[in-house]
């Protein structure tokens, strides 16, 4: 963990002990793109250390959606573009605070590590679509639906046949419900799967994986769904055993699904 790996030409995927994120990095002439910036200034900096190991090329910075750990690094990156969905910059301008509230009392021990962070959202937002120019390379960031939060942007790098998936695909854990869209996720992942052909897929978390793997994990996530509609008619005694995940993550899948269907 924490060394770049080639996954495609010129792009880099770095694995950090450290929620066991990913960061990816694409690096064209004279420009270089940076997908999300870790959970602090302290990891950001490290962040920063480790690309220009790779590139000394000015960057442009894509945040895949707005949790702490994919933003909370941002401002090391000024005066840099900062890309993301409209929502992503909404969401954090809206509870950015609250987000450095909640790990502080997660994480008492990092107290000082959170309280150092500067709040910045993206400064250049998009609702469906947007293409980058990194130094010759064209990156396509995509918005396919709600999923694992309401602003999920896929990095697609269609010369170097890879697709940065953010947190819509988790490897080495269950997907994270907190403040997901159960009854949207299964059609997104299928929307992706769908317009991308691409064998190389990055999780936000996890290993990298390929399209059997986000198949799969499509499944699950179309078979929650499905038992937690049923749940919400039924009861949840006899259908919650027939979850693919844990019964903690099952039942914030149950809670957010439920609140779809009652909104």
């Amino acid at each position: 963990m924490n060394e770049w790996h080639e996954v495609g030409d010129r792009v880099y995927v770095r694995r950090h002990e450290s929620y066991d994120m990913n960061v990816g990095l694409v690096v064209g002439d004279g420009h270089c793109l940076v997908l999300d910036t870790r959970s602090s200034h302290r990891e950001a900096a490290d962040l920063i250390e480790a690309v220009r190991r790779i590139t000394a090329a000015p960057w442009t910075v894509v945040n895949s959606h707005s949790h702490f750990d994919h933003y909370f690094g941002n401002a090391l990156f000024r005066p840099a573009e900062i890309w993301g969905h409209v929502r992503c910059a909404e969401e954090i301008d809206e509870y950015g605070e609250r987000h450095r509230a909640g790990m502080i009392e997660g994480e008492p021990e990092r107290r000082e590590e959170f309280e150092e962070v500067t709040i910045v959202p993206p400064d250049h937002t998009f609702a469906v679509a947007a293409d980058l120019d990194i130094g010759g390379r064209i990156v396509h960031l995509r918005h396919f639906g709600l999923g694992h939060s309401s602003n999920d942007v896929v990095a697609h790098v269609p010369d170097a046949g890879v697709v940065f998936a953010g947190d819509l695909v988790e490897e080495g854990a269950p997907p994270a419900f907190g403040d997901s869209y159960p009854l949207d996720w299964p059609g997104t992942t299928a929307a992706m799967l769908d317009e991308l052909p691409e064998q190389v897929i990055v999780p936000g978390h996890g290993a990298v994986v390929d399209r059997a793997f986000v198949r799969a994990q499509h499944d699950e996530l179309a078979l929650v769904a499905e038992l937690a509609k049923r749940a919400h008619v039924e009861g949840l005694r006899d259908v919650i055993k027939l979850f693919p995940y844990p019964e903690e993550v099952t039942k914030q899948a149950i809670a957010r699904t439920f609140r779809q269907l009652d909104a």
